[in-house]
């Protein structure tokens, strides 16, 4: 697994699976063309951009091109960069039929592809300038934040307090709030010791 320094957006759960088997770095997925209408989901993906870069990497067909196209008007310039997967006639496993091009997409690329992919738009592979001391899991656990009784009202809160989208998957949740704040900063603000 090779570590990054940027956040990768994608267009969905399956090209993020596929990803996340390959790379540690948080990923974000545009739930295909529902980012051209989710406030929330943009403005995050502005504030990860500056906070840590972002990659842009969508399917070679039409539909990705108009993501990739709306997302590069709408994100700062300077923090993106762009990954291109070629075009490879098929279809990935899952699927009945191949897409309306009949190109494979991020989830249909081999390891090698995609890793060429990022390499070539310029990640940066480790993450020196990034905190090493993450919040976890456990810490979400002793701060209330999941596994209690009122936990999902405290993450909700939480997200809304930190201006994330509110559809965010445990894990994608945990990324995005290990972007927005310290674990310093996140011990402060529970009451969590450090024991």
């Amino acid at each position: 697994m090779i570590k990054l320094r940027q956040a990768i957006v994608v267009e969905g759960k399956y090209d993020k699976n596929t990803l996340s088997q390959l790379v540690d770095a948080p990923i974000f997925a545009t739930n295909g063309f529902g980012v051209m209408h989710d406030r929330e989901l943009l403005d995050f993906l502005r504030r990860v951009a500056e906070v840590r870069g972002l990659i842009i990497l969508t399917d070679p067909d039409g539909a990705g091109f108009v993501i990739r196209n709306y997302l590069k008007g709408a994100l700062p310039k300077d923090k993106v960069l762009h990954a291109y997967i070629p075009d490879v006639p098929g279809k990935e496993r899952r699927k009945a039929q191949p897409g309306k091009e009949g190109k494979l997409g991020v989830e249909g690329m081999s390891p090698d592809v995609l890793l060429a992919a990022l390499k070539n738009a310029g990640a940066e592979v480790g993450d020196t300038a990034l905190p090493t001391d993450r919040i976890t899991k456990t810490d979400l656990f002793l701060a209330g934040l999941s596994g209690g009784v009122d936990s999902a009202r405290k993450r909700k809160a939480l997200q809304k307090a930190l201006r994330l989208p509110e559809h965010l998957g445990s894990n994608a949740f945990l990324d995005a709030v290990n972007l927005m704040m310290t674990r310093e900063e996140f011990y402060e603000r529970y009451g969590v010791n450090d024991d």
